[in-house]
């Protein structure tokens, strides 16, 4: 494994490991998720160059727009929950509850 490889991975497994372990606020979760879709964009954008095709070439920019959306839609969540719930505390939020 070279280490351009080691590094995204390394990256991607410490974004999700951030993330099963490190669960106390939305904020933290969202973070480590960005991380991992950043890896695996600089990864995906690599493999793409290392092709030298032009149908891989969209394929990085396809993910950097899920990305957005991701990112986006988690800061709504966020905004939303602190507003009815007062803080972003995981523990605190209860799908059963309304």
């Amino acid at each position: 494994m070279t280490p351009v490889h080691f590094s995204f991975t390394s990256a991607f497994t410490l974004g999700l490991m951030g993330l099963t372990f490190n669960r106390m606020h939305l904020l933290s979760a969202l973070l480590c998720l960005e991380g991992m879709m950043l890896s695996l964009f600089i990864a995906l954008a690599l493999w793409a160059l290392q092709f030298e095709s032009t149908g891989f070439s969209s394929t990085p920019m396809l993910l950097l727009a899920f990305s957005a959306c991701e990112a986006s839609t988690g800061l709504a969540l966020l905004v939303a929950t602190a507003r009815t719930h007062g803080t972003d505390h995981l523990q605190n939020l209860n799908l059963l509850q309304c």
